[in-house]
């Protein structure tokens, strides 16, 4: 498909054709491949999933300089051509962000967004930004900063290796992982898929993970206080690859936002919830009471 500008974008549909259209923005770095509902559960919820590279990762062009907004002209792009009026969005980690770009940004589209383990802005006001952050990403968002050569060359660095063997990848993040985010990727069949979204997003070179970082850390072009539709914020409660402070940052600014923050879970713990997020987007868009992952807490 094309971006808004021309852009080559790579986008993949599954689940119920006739389903209520949902956008999952994947992670950072992340891939459309990347985790997500069998094609039973999502028609059993009644989803069209539509997954869709960022530009830069797998098969998408790259959009040198992009923001976070930019997102929003993308994800409008794609429904056109798909015939598609009104669609939700949900955002996993970096895809968050992501995500409330189109909320803010396509009001009139948009029935409802879910974030899963999301950032704050890099302004945000009364926010310690990187306390509770792993080492290696506290250095690598600070380079987004200060040295933004040395981060184009450390996640180079990074991004060879991880297309040589992808599952190394998997094991640095193992290494600074929680115990909940530790049970998950125990899981060898999530280590698997893991292992084929980064090799995905990282197949056509580093530059998707390089802007993702970029535009998290300057000016997204939007306030999180505009957004109109319905939002729900869920986080693990020990996540330490984005803490969960961000999520409550962003509730106490997003008018219509529902928050769960879920104890003894982390990061990686959003895989597991999401099919839930997909039915509170489905009720949302019906205009249902929507319910929220059993087990949560604000």
């Amino acid at each position: 498909m094309q971006a808004w500008d021309g852009r080559r974008l790579q986008v993949d549909v599954s689940g119920d054709e006739r389903g209520r259209p949902v956008f999952l923005l994947h992670g950072t770095p992340g891939s459309r491949v990347g985790p997500k509902p069998r094609a039973s559960v999502l028609y059993r919820l009644g989803v069209r999933l539509i997954c869709y590279d960022r530009p830069g990762y797998g098969g998408s062009e790259r959009d040198p300089g992009r923001t976070v907004a930019d997102a929003a002209q993308d994800i409008e792009a794609i429904a056109d051509q798909l015939d598609i009026e009104r669609f939700a969005v949900v955002g996993r980690s970096g895809g968050g962000p992501h995500a409330l770009a189109a909320a803010a940004l396509l009001p009139e589209r948009v029935t409802g967004a879910a974030v899963l383990v999301g950032l704050a802005p890099a302004n945000a006001h009364g926010l310690d930004w990187f306390q509770g952050m792993t080492d290696a990403n506290v250095s690598g968002y600070r380079m987004a900063s200060t040295d933004r050569q040395k981060l184009v060359e450390r996640l180079r660095l990074r991004a060879d290796r991880a297309r040589r063997d992808p599952h190394q990848l998997v094991d640095d993040l193992r290494s600074q992982m929680t115990d909940p985010d530790l049970r998950v990727v125990g899981d060898f069949a999530i280590r698997r898929l893991l292992a084929q979204t980064y090799s995905e997003a990282l197949r056509p070179g580093p530059y998707g993970w390089i802007d993702d970082v970029l535009a998290l850390r300057t000016q997204w072009g939007f306030r999180p206080e505009y957004i109109r539709p319905p939002v729900l914020l869920w986080h693990g409660a020990d996540d330490n690859f984005s803490p969960a402070s961000h999520t409550r940052w962003l509730a106490a600014r997003i008018p219509r936002a529902d928050v769960r923050v879920q104890a003894q879970t982390a990061h990686f713990g959003a895989m597991q919830v999401l099919p839930e997020m997909l039915a509170w987007l489905v009720d949302a868009a019906a205009g249902r009471a929507r319910t929220v992952p059993a087990g949560s807490t604000v």
